[in-house]
């Protein structure tokens, strides 16, 4: 049987039912398609142990013994089964808390012991272990590296758990090794790589040989996965350094101007460096396609501003497009402030779904007739009716917050595809950047501006509200402005977790004497963008919010950042959330406030964030901890196939490997055109429609 072709209900212990919750949960159509869901832990049922080796929580045991005794403790609900079990030298207790009516105990058999160990009262026990009578262990039970599939809710509803898939999984291992599939890498690959080949990698995967051949299979499969995404990225890559861009050679009067009379502060190192390399970028006659990193309050806009500068003094038109309206309107602002003094400065428009149609028709006009030199606005702007008369530069601020097709309709607002500078406050390690980032150039602005007080983090736990309340009446004394945040906008009885109408109506009660406002995501962006102006313009003292000013206004006045159950957020939007505050003169203060019970994961994402300010630090501890999953949606919008076995967060020398290969065989032919590379563009071209649609903007 050609199990690429193999429909998945035909593979035997499936059937009908079976292959429709396989397609729905898994995407799973063919045989080779479920060969592809691979085990996410092994556990070695070849090693028996003793109950006094047990020193781990984490780890599966099995165990020979007997129960020597059991009883029933308590009633209804709360009922369960308690057993002591022996191996002949030392006992342990096995409790149920379900289906004790099922539990059918013996004594004098012998028993095969299998389960996680767990701790209670400082003893070691096992929570509805496995029980297996020693008459009824299969060899197979005990042999080697047992493989455990990830499963979802539905498919166990319908009966499909991990022993079901491996059940299935070992039935397709003998046509494997008798049949094969097509390889996807080419021999030179596997050969200078040493790398396993696919029909192996597949089969070890499953059920290795030993833990090596796992290994191996494991390297091989992390290595195509790798490989693949960065051979997209590079094609994508070389596509856009055809693309012709408009030259801007001149460093003109605006920007000199700007420079050398308005310029507020010194520019960092940090800042300089990113300005030249945008100046090289734009000289060349090719498209530039930048992304500028900068942490929190780095100095992003004013590279934007510099950067805009240039283009205008060119002749060409740019805009800068933010994801929310007070975003916007604040750039608008500042940027209006910056150019102020400068005589027969560039003129300067605002575009958000804000201006009413009266204000749009002279702005349209003056967009097409060249009189507007800068256009900031939200997804206004790529309205089919916003028309330039020569845009050449394209600024994107949170540029995460826009879809590929948004983006792209910028794009096409000349003739030539603009300049384009995509910038981001999220600090992003170096191989999710090379992943998901990996077609664009990037800078970093890796400074501070000077006089900038780092941000003291604190982590409290939730019992010290007293304390905390008088310190912010302390800080609101001195003419500061405090931000509380919370996770949940309605209460969630399971999370227990405090949720944000009863936070603010406990501070209005705590501090009648103070103004407080309150913004969250289901409110009307009317009402939302009203109170966050009143916080802003200081008509209010305290602001309780969700995370929704993750991305928001520049409240220099605000000192006190103060976030509530800090143990359900993670760590790269805990320190997003942090920089709303430090930006003014006086010394800053974040408070994490915990519960008194904490995780060991808990507690480890506090220390981080009490130990340093440094986003790109903080951002590497957080794609460990997490995975590059939860990273702003990346592994959902920022790769072009998704990622199945391979790690950003610990395959990094391995990426390294991957991209390298991949770049030296579309140096030497980038249309893979060559016999030998076809199967690269074949399996690319399988790989993108299996994927559905991944935006490649040129």
């Amino acid at each position: 049987m050609d199990l690429s072709i193999q429909n998945i209900e035909y593979c035997k212990g499936v059937g009908t039912k079976r292959a429709d919750i396989l397609r729905k949960e898994l995407g799973v159509k063919s045989a080779l398609d479920l060969l592809y869901q691979f085990p996410y832990k092994y556990i070695d049922r070849s090693r028996f142990y003793y109950i006094h080796e047990i020193e781990d929580e984490d780890t599966y045991v099995q165990i020979i013994g007997h129960i020597t005794e059991w009883h029933t403790i308590g009633a209804g609900a709360a009922q369960r089964l308690s057993a002591t079990f022996t191996d002949g030298r030392h006992n342990i207790e096995l409790v149920w808390f379900k289906g004790i009516k099922y539990v059918k105990l013996e004594r004098n058999v012998k028993y095969l012991l299998f389960g996680k160990p767990s701790r209670f009262n400082h003893q070691y026990n096992f929570v509805h272990p496995e029980l297996t009578p020693m008459s009824k262990v299969q060899p197979e039970m005990t042999k080697g590296l047992e493989p455990h599939y990830n499963t979802t809710e539905g498919m166990k509803r319908a009966g499909i758990n991990s022993k079901a898939i491996r059940t299935i999984v070992a039935q397709l291992i003998p046509h494997l090794r008798r049949q094969g599939v097509p390889d996807t890498l080419g021999m030179d690959i596997l050969e200078k790589y040493h790398l396993m080949g696919l029909n192996d990698a597949l089969a070890n995967i499953h059920f290795p040989i030993d833990n090596t051949a796992m290994q191996h299979a494991r390297e091989r499969l992390k290595f195509e996965e790798l490989f693949y995404i960065q051979m997209q990225i590079l094609r994508q890559m070389k596509r856009r350094e055809q693309n012709e861009g408009y030259v801007m050679p001149i460093v003109g009067k605006h920007f000199h101007s700007f420079y050398r009379e308005c310029l507020p502060f010194e520019l960092t190192n940090a800042q300089k460096r990113v300005v030249r390399e945008i100046q090289t970028d734009i000289k060349t006659g090719k498209q530039m396609n930048r992304l500028l990193q900068g942490d929190v309050g780095s100095g992003k806009t004013m590279v934007a501003l510099l950067t805009a500068l240039l283009a205008i003094d060119n002749g060409y038109q740019a805009c800068i497009m933010a994801p929310t309206e007070i975003l916007a309107n604040q750039h608008y602002e500042s940027i209006c402030k910056m150019l102020s003094p400068l005589q027969a400065g560039p003129k300067v428009a605002l575009l958000t779904g804000s201006t009413t149609a009266k204000q749009r028709q002279p702005l349209h006009e003056q967009l097409q007739n060249g009189e507007i030199d800068l256009l900031i606005g939200t997804h206004a702007l790529i309205e089919d009716s916003v028309q330039f008369a020569n845009l050449g530069l394209c600024i994107i601020d949170e540029q995460h917050r826009f879809g590929v097709a948004q983006r792209a309709k910028l794009w096409n607002k000349n003739t030539r595809p603009p300049h384009i500078l995509v910038m981001t406050a999220t600090p992003i390690p170096r191989t999710l950047a090379m992943t998901v980032y990996g077609d664009l150039q990037v800078s970093i602005i890796d400074e501070l501006p000077p006089g900038r007080k780092p941000v003291q983090t604190l982590h409290y736990v939730n019992t010290r509200r007293t304390s905390i309340n008088q310190f912010i009446e302390q800080q609101i004394g001195l003419g500061r402005q405090v931000y509380v945040v919370y996770p949940l906008i309605k209460e969630n009885e399971k999370m227990e977790l405090q949720d944000l109408q009863n936070g603010y109506n406990q501070l209005c009660q705590t501090f009648p004497q103070y103004r407080i406002s309150m913004v969250h995501g289901q409110m009307r962006a009317k009402d939302k963008d009203e109170q966050m102006r009143r916080f802003a313009s200081g008509e209010t003292q305290i602001l309780v919010a969700t995370t929704v000013i993750e991305v928001g206004v520049n409240v220099p006045n605000a000192s006190v950042m103060i976030i509530e159950n800090a143990e359900r957020f993670g760590l790269s939007q805990l320190h997003q959330l942090r920089g709303r505050v430090g930006r003014g003169a006086e010394q800053s203060y974040c408070i994490l406030l915990t519960n008194v019970e904490q995780s060991k994961d808990t507690r480890k994402r506090m220390d981080i964030m009490v130990a340093t300010n440094d986003g790109f630090r903080i951002a590497e501890a957080d794609l460990q901890l997490r995975g590059p999953g939860d990273l702003e949606g990346t592994q959902q919008s920022g790769l072009p196939f998704e990622l199945h076995i391979a790690s950003l967060s610990t395959d990094g020398q391995l990426l390294d490997i991957a991209r390298q290969a991949a770049l030296e065989i579309l140096d030497a032919d980038p249309l893979l055109e060559e016999m030998h590379n076809r199967i690269y563009k074949q399996r690319l071209d399988f790989l993108r429609i299996a994927a559905g649609s991944w935006g490649e903007i040129s």
